[in-house]
C-alpha cells in the first residue's frame, strides 16, 4: 500500500561532500522502498553559497541583485543533480527540479523575496511515475521570470511551502543537530533539547539569531497548520516536535538566542519613514529604531551590512557602521511582559560587567545588545540564571498527535 507523500529537506552540512549526499540518497530510496512517495528539498552543500558569495563581491563591491541571485541559486541545483545521480545509481529513480521547475512562485524581491504561490504540478507527475523528487531549495522564480531566493536558510522555507501546496500537515527538517535546544549546544554544553516548541517561541527564537529554523518557514507553518520535525540527518533519533501552542499563557522561558555580531547603525540625512523604505526597497527590515537628534540609531537583524549601507546611501543618507556588536535574547510566552524577567537578566549581565547598550522586547522576546567579545559569556550566564540546564520537569511534553493519515 502507497503511503502519503513525505516532505523532507537536508541542511548544507547533510550533504557537504559527496559521502555525505549517498547516505542521504539512501535514506530517501529506503523510505521509498518503504512505501512513500518522496519529496526531498537540498540545500547547497556546507560553504559553497559563501563561496558564490565572496566571488561575487570579488568581481565587484555592489553586485547587481539579479544576477547575484542567478548566482547564489547554483548550489541547490548541484545538490538535487548529484543526489539523483546517486539514486539512480542505488537502484531506483529520481527527478531534479530547480525552484521554477518544481512551481515555487516568489515576488521580485532579489535576495530576500517572499513566496506568491506554488503550483507543484510537476512534483506531482513526477511522484505518479516512481520517482524519488529533489527539489532546489532557497529558491523561486518572480512574474517577469528571473531567478531569486528567499534569504539565508530559504530551504527551509522551501520545504515547508512544498508541503503544504501537496496537502500535507507535517514536515521534516534534517540538520547537523539532534533537535531545538534551550540554546546553542555549541555555546552551552548543557543546553537541554525540547521535545516540543509552540511555533511562536520557535519564531523569536529564529528571529533572535538560532540558525535551526529560517523565521520564513516558522511562519508558513503557522499558516498553514503544519508540524515541522527537527532532527538529526546522522541517527534515526526523534528531534523537536515545531507545534502549534495549546497552553494558554506559560510561564516557562524556553530557550537564550543570541547574534554573535549585530551592527549597529547611525543614519543622517535620513528620516525615520525615508530610511524604512530604502530598507524595503533591499528587502530588509529594522529592527530597532531610535532617534537621536538629527542622527537615527538602527539595527537590522539577519541583514548583510554591504546591503543596509548600499541602500542607505542610494537615498542619500550618510551611515557610520558600529560593527562590535552583537545581542542576546531570552524567548518564552509573555516574557516580555513580565518586567522581573528583564530585571533579573539585567542584574546578572551588570555583576558580570557587561553593559547593554540596547534593550529591546516584544510579547515573547527580551533582546539584550552587548558587545561581541561578550556574546557567549552572556548566553551562558542568562541560560544558567534561568535553570534551562535543569530537567526540573517544567519542560513541556505534550502528547504529539501524528496527523498524516487524518
Amino acid at each position: 500500500m502507497v503511503q502519503p507523500a513525505l516532505v523532507w529537506k537536508f541542511g548544507g552540512t547533510s550533504v557537504a561532500d559527496p559521502i555525505r549526499l549517498r547516505a542521504v540518497a539512501e535514506r530517501m530510496v529506503a523510505a521509498q522502498r518503504a512505501g512513500h512517495r518522496m519529496v526531498t528539498v537540498l540545500s547547497a552543500m556546507g560553504g559553497s553559497t559563501d563561496e558564490l558569495n565572496r566571488m561575487a563581491y570579488a568581481m565587484s563591491s555592489r553586485p547587481q541583485l539579479r544576477e547575484l541571485d542567478a548566482l547564489l541559486s547554483v548550489g541547490e541545483c548541484i545538490s538535487c543533480a548529484l543526489a539523483a545521480l546517486a539514486v539512480h545509481d542505488l537502484g531506483s529513480r529520481a527527478v531534479s527540479l530547480t525552484g521554477a521547475q518544481a512551481g515555487i512562485l516568489t515576488d521580485a524581491h532579489y535576495g530576500n523575496a517572499r513566496l506568491q504561490d506554488l503550483r507543484p504540478q510537476r512534483i506531482l507527475d513526477a511522484l505518479d511515475t516512481g520517482a524519488v523528487v529533489l527539489v532546489a531549495g532557497y529558491q523561486g522564480i518572480s512574474p517577469s521570470g528571473d531567478v531569486t531566493t528567499l534569504g539565508r536558510g530559504g530551504s527551509d522555507a522551501s520545504a515547508v511551502a512544498i508541503a503544504a501546496a501537496l496537502g500535507l500537515r507535517e514536515c521534516e527538517i534534517f540538520t547537523d543537530v539532534a533537535g531545538v535546544f534551550s540554546a546553542d549546544p555549541r555555546v552551552v554544553p548543557d543546553a537541554r533539547q525540547l521535545a516540543t516548541i509552540s511555533r511562536e517561541e520557535m519564531l523569536q527564537l529564529a528571529a533572535a539569531g538560532a540558525r535551526v529554523l529560517q523565521p520564513l518557514a516558522v511562519e508558513l507553518a503557522a499558516a498553514h497548520d503544519i508540524d515541522i520535525h527537527v532532527r538529526s540527518s546522522f541517527t534515526t533519533a526523534a528531534g523537536t516536535w515545531l507545534q502549534e501552542e495549546t497552553v494558554f499563557d506559560q510561564p516557562d522561558i524556553t530557550g537564550v538566542a543570541h547574534r554573535e555580531r549585530e551592527s549597529f547603525y547611525t543614519v543622517s540625512g535620513a528620516s525615520p519613514a525615508v530610511i524604512t523604505a530604502a530598507l524595503a526597497e533591499r528587502g530588509a527590515a529594522v529592527g530597532s529604531m531610535v532617534r537621536d537628534g538629527d542622527k537615527v540609531h538602527i539595527t537590522a537583524p539577519g541583514a548583510e551590512e554591504s546591503e543596509i549601507v548600499a541602500a542607505l546611501f542610494a537615498a542619500g543618507a550618510r551611515v557610520l557602521v558600529r560593527d562590535d556588536m552583537g545581542s542576546v535574547s531570552i524567548v518564552g510566552s509573555g516574557v516580555g511582559r513580565r518586567p522581573g524577567v528583564t530585571a533579573r537578566a539585567l542584574r546578572t549581565l551588570e555583576a558580570e560587567g557587561i553593559q547593554p547598550q540596547l534593550v529591546t522586547s516584544t510579547p515573547s522576546r527580551v533582546s539584550f545588545h552587548v558587545p561581541e567579545r561578550t556574546v557567549h559569556h552572556a548566553v551562558r550566564l542568562l541560560h544558567k540564571t534561568f535553570g534551562l540546564h535543569q530537567d526540573i520537569g517544567t519542560e513541556r511534553r505534550r502528547d504529539r498527535v501524528t496527523r498524516s493519515a487524518s
